[in-house]
């Protein structure tokens, strides 16, 4: 890797990708990128890597957008990898798979990094033609190699061990293919890259941060990874809303006991005192729409109340698709069961009546029904959901009157506020009633928990 004269330009690129994909890349952070490649300079690529990784990766579920941006922007090579020209129709599927069963018996990680390139030049790549625009695909190459597939017969080469030492071999052994498939996908990355520009494969490859991934389209795994950020985050919120309410605290001048303190400094009162308040913590109250996509945004931000439960005095949580039914019992011991928050929500709560489509009018109307003493002056209500009401009545009156026995109210809408009010939503005219705010990943929820929140 050599020093080009476009590097400049390609630090500021790098700089813009890494903030696209939601990273708090300032100047600051670029000016110590610059110092940091003047010092260290680009003969390591590793080293490189590490060293700008300390300017800008600053929190938790960034390492693996920075990781993968930098490999797309500060390559490890250009073209077709050496090692697979010339090979013409020789390098096969099966041919590499004989080879990389062999590296990963015999732990040769030069090996497998060199053929995860052969594989993407011989399998992955994706002609340009109808809706393709050309480019390596990593799931093409991954689809044709079945890598998984290999442990057993690397396990017989390494020779018979007894039970636990098979056990860490065969850990080993997917420790080394994962190796491979990440390799494989740098690869198709950087190819494409090459092909269709560093920007565009940015934007569409290389996946967000986890405080920037978005609840309605976050895939299975997405949404597990987001569950594992939960106990964190909750200790990092907490220590927050503890610290602003200890800002808050600190209530009016006392002028008896100012003026008492002044006699030490003749009179003048350098130090003033301050009457002591003692507010209380709010009550919380959750109403979640938990139908569709929206459960998944629901669920994470009901758990994440829960862990948060210590910084307020109460906390009643109520789940609905079209019934509402308290589920605060459940919530609180859902670690103890082997069934899923969601499942347990369905199987054990009365969500729905006659139908099963969401419908917030019938919702707000059992609460005001069934749950209003739960509501008083201290309360805080979050409302949580898409507001797609099914074109059924939005029962306005209903929710004035949620409105009227609690101190605030706000709605969370996991939609962009672009979409809403499209098609079935109701969105902006229940924000003519109640402060609606988009919140569609974990930075706005953060954030929104923090500031807006009474503390």
């Amino acid at each position: 890797m050599t020093q080009t004269a476009g590097l400049p330009e390609r630090l500021v690129e790098f700089v813009g990708a890494l903030r696209l994909k939601g990273m708090p890349a300032g100047t600051s952070e670029t000016v110590d990128a610059a110092a940091i490649i003047n010092v260290l300079g680009m003969t390591n690529r590793e080293q490189l890597r590490e060293g700008l990784a300390a300017a800008f990766v600053r929190r938790g579920g960034q390492r693996d957008v920075f990781d993968a941006t930098f490999d797309i922007y500060f390559p490890a090579g250009v073209g077709s990898r050496e090692a697979s020209r010339g090979q013409g129709d020789e390098v096969t599927a099966e041919s590499l798979r004989e080879a990389l069963l062999s590296a990963i018996a015999g732990n040769d990680g030069q090996a497998i990094g060199q053929l995860a390139g052969m594989a993407v030049d011989a399998l992955g790549q994706v002609p340009e033609g109808g809706s393709s625009a050309g480019g390596y695909s990593a799931y093409q190459t991954l689809d044709q190699m079945q890598p998984q597939t290999l442990i057993a017969d690397a396990l017989t080469r390494m020779g018979d061990g007894d039970g636990f030492t098979d056990r860490v071999a065969r850990d080993e052994l997917h420790r080394r293919v994962g190796e491979f498939r990440n390799r494989v996908a740098t690869e198709a990355r950087r190819r494409t890259a090459e092909l269709r520009g560093r920007d565009r494969v940015t934007k569409h490859a290389v996946r967000p941060s986890s405080d920037q991934v978005n609840f309605l389209t976050a895939d299975q795994k997405q949404l597990e990874q987001l569950r594992r950020t939960i106990q964190p985050l909750s200790r990092k919120l907490a220590t927050r809303l503890a610290a602003r309410r200890r800002r808050n605290n600190r209530g009016t001048i006392d002028i008896r006991r100012t003026v008492r303190r002044s006699l030490s400094t003749g009179g003048v009162p350098m130090r003033p005192v301050y009457a002591n308040r003692h507010p209380g913590r709010p009550e919380l109250v959750l109403m979640c729409d938990v139908s569709g996509s929206v459960a998944g945004f629901a669920n994470f931000t009901m758990l994440l109340v829960q862990a948060l439960h210590a910084q307020f005095s109460r906390v009643r949580v109520f789940a609905f698709i079209n019934a509402m039914d308290e589920v605060t019992d459940i919530l609180a011991d859902h670690n103890r069961h082997g069934m899923s928050l969601t499942k347990r929500i369905a199987n054990e709560a009365a969500i729905t009546k006659w139908h099963t489509s969401s419908d917030y009018g019938e919702a707000f109307g059992d609460f005001a029904e069934r749950y209003l003493d739960a509501l008083n002056p201290r309360t805080s209500v979050l409302i949580l959901g898409d507001a797609r009401n099914n074109n059924q009545d939005p029962n306005m009156g209903a929710l004035h009157e949620i409105m009227g026995r609690a101190k605030h109210a706000y709605w969370l809408n996991p939609e962009y506020s672009s979409r809403w009010s499209t098609g079935d939503s109701d969105a902006l005219d229940y924000a003519e009633i109640i402060d609606m705010f988009e919140c569609c990943n974990i930075d706005q929820l953060s954030k929104f928990i923090t500031k807006l929140l009474p503390a």
